[in-house]
């Protein structure tokens, strides 16, 4: 026996999590929230819906909330196994498990207050658009949790209680010690009769493909599973590792659609961006607090260092950022070379480039009172929560300023409107009308391109018996899968969709 069933990520890009069943043993790999949308938080109530006593332990290929986020819900409901990740991903997941646990303690609350005025008399039902945020996208520092023991799990709440947060900090907090680091490259047993091993994916730090072997002798059955693959020549992470074979690869399709521009052709359009913009306004970057804040600090000094930027004063609007950026630095080795010179540049030139954290929302406000010349990077990256949402509703309707994207934007975000023109949006209970320019810049995204993605499935030395194409929409998957039959001769490749269950045996 060896079944393959997909919880999560199939046919959309988030909510990341398979698992695998051998008869003697069972594996998750990746618990990930879902995000986007006004159905998330029911897909997220609804998820988990397994035997999790049954459940041996768990591979995280990295930190992202989608590959992540229902870690603390996973342990509250009752699983005591491992949770093998990379020393970098256990790092980093510490910080943005607990802040999205506070996000779903501010959100529960939100919802209880609305239950109690909705029961009172002549109370008028509140815009869901506004005010508070009910999405499942960590943007904001972490707060304290509730008093008690940590390590004692609540009874799970109702799946449709939405008064009741997904999980709390104290979770959060108890679910970090069933952590385990694994280095890259080194084999480790999650589970009696399962081997594994992590290999650099290039996406962000610390993230990993996921080699893993079942059985023994005759019937062992290697699967890959990609995480999220990086693409290859970006500053930060390393180019992605291949890997040589497997029977069964399971391989994500964010942008299996599309080319990126150029990491040239990036920086010559941001150096734009800045020139014409900063003169006269400010330069509003939502960025991922993980990943791609650091990446995007990176490309401005770069930018500055070669003069093709002027003197630069950068906000870093969000508390879950400067606590990943000094992750970041614990792990220079990890970094490649021209990373590590543009960081020392920058160190020894700060008023070329001054970096500024905020931490209180005081901060954050002060912001506003700059008209121009501030780069403002904030999170969340899909603009479903945190501080960034203040900084729109403050930057759209100035003709004057610039909203930069340099990440994927889920169908259903207020991101993807924007990317996708819209005249107005509502925020905070309000339209607010977009006259400032809005640019994307794919060359900075932390996902390989449709050409990356071919190249490193172009590794395997013989075409897998088996393929999966997850991590994408539809229409982008269905295509992606088409290009592994036409062009890398897959034999078999399926675009699973959500629940679906394979017998690989």
């Amino acid at each position: 026996m060896l079944t393959l069933s997909f919880l999560g990520a199939a046919g959309e890009v988030t909510g990341s999590s398979f698992l695998v069943d051998t008869g003697a043993a069972r594996i998750l790999v990746d618990c990930g929230m879902f995000q986007g949308g006004r159905d998330a938080d029911g897909k997220n109530r609804a998820a988990l819906q397994f035997d999790v006593d049954a459940l041996d332990a768990v591979v995280l290929t990295h930190a992202h909330i989608d590959h992540s986020g229902l870690l603390p819900r996973l342990c509250a409901r009752g699983f005591r196994g491992p949770i093998f990740a990379t020393p970098a991903t256990c790092d980093l997941v510490a910080v943005m498990l607990q802040d999205s646990a506070h996000i779903q303690e501010k959100d529960a609350q939100w919802a209880r207050e609305r239950a109690e005025r909705d029961r009172k008399p002549g109370m008028r039902h509140r815009d869901e658009s506004g005010g508070h945020d009910r999405r499942s996208a960590p943007a904001r520092g972490g707060g304290h949790g509730r008093d008690g023991d940590a390590g004692r799990a609540t009874p799970p709440p109702a799946d449709d209680d939405v008064t009741a947060p997904l999980y709390t900090v104290a979770e959060a907090q108890a679910c970090l010690r069933q952590f385990k680091a694994i280095g890259y490259d080194q084999v480790f047993a999650p589970a009696p009769g399962v081997e594994a091993r992590f290999r650099d994916a290039g996406h962000i730090l610390g993230s990993a493909v996921a080699e893993t072997w079942f059985g023994v002798g005759a019937h062992r059955h290697k699967i890959v599973f990609s995480g999220d693959i990086g693409q290859p020549g970006r500053p930060l992470v390393a180019d992605p590792v291949r890997v040589p074979d497997t029977d069964t690869v399971v391989v994500e399709s964010t942008y299996g659609n599309r080319l990126h521009k150029s990491l040239a052709s990036t920086y010559e359009e941001l150096a734009q961006v800045l020139s014409t913009t900063l003169p006269r306004g400010n330069v509003v970057i939502p960025a991922f607090a993980v990943g791609r804040t650091q990446e995007v600090i990176h490309v401005l000094a770069d930018l500055v260092r070669q003069q093709r930027a002027p003197v630069l004063t950068v906000f870093v609007d969000s508390p879950l950022a400067a606590m990943a950026t000094r992750i970041h630095a614990r792990y220079g080795a990890l970094q490649d070379g021209e990373s590590r010179e543009v960081a020392r540049w920058l160190a020894a030139h700060p008023q070329r480039m001054r970096v500024l954290f905020t931490e209180t929302p005081q901060d954050s406000m002060a912001i506003n009172a700059i008209s121009r010349g501030a780069v403002i990077i904030s999170a969340s990256g899909m603009c479903e929560g945190g501080r960034i949402r203040h900084h729109l509703r403050h930057h759209l309707p100035r003709s004057e300023s610039a909203i930069v994207f340099t990440g994927f934007q889920a169908a259903g975000t207020l991101g993807r409107a924007l990317v996708d023109g819209a005249a107005h949006v509502r925020l905070f209970r309000e339209d607010v009308p977009v006259r400032a320019s809005i640019h994307t810049i794919g060359g900075l995204s932390a996902h390989g391109d449709r050409a990356a993605l071919l190249g490193w499935l172009s590794g395997f030395t013989t075409p897998p018996a088996r393929a999966f194409v997850v991590h994408g929409e539809r229409d982008t998957a269905e295509g992606f899968a088409v290009a592994l039959r036409d062009e890398l001769h897959f034999p078999s490749v399926a675009v699973p969709g959500p629940g679906a269950r394979f017998d690989l045996a």
